[in-house]
């Protein structure tokens, strides 16, 4: 993290901190400077269930995933804006979303 007048800065991940951390998330998938991950569930109630969960997480570590919902399969995606690119938040949120 960088220290910017008061605010702190999430350093961007370089080519091979991105491939190592890939790697502790099955399921993640990298195109450009996001990780995106589609998730299925068993019907369109089950996927508002997870996407609630999801908003609660991510409002508790303000960083918010884009979220794409087709009926039961729910896609979200990560990147960290104000670094530009991937950081370690972005990895840490999607384990978090694996364990919901």
């Amino acid at each position: 993290m960088l220290r910017c007048g008061e605010l702190w800065i999430m350093k961007k991940l370089n080519s091979v901190e991105i491939k190592s951390a890939l790697g502790e998330i099955p399921g993640w998938k990298k195109k450009a400077a996001v990780i995106y991950r589609k998730f299925q569930f068993k019907d369109f109630p089950a996927a508002m269930k997870f996407v609630n969960a999801v908003a609660k997480v991510a409002e508790k570590e303000q960083h918010h995933p884009d979220i794409d919902i087709r009926w039961n399969k729910v896609t979200l995606a990560l990147t960290t804006h104000d670094a530009g690119g991937l950081t370690e938040k972005d990895f840490a949120l999607a384990k978090k979303f694996d364990r919901l």
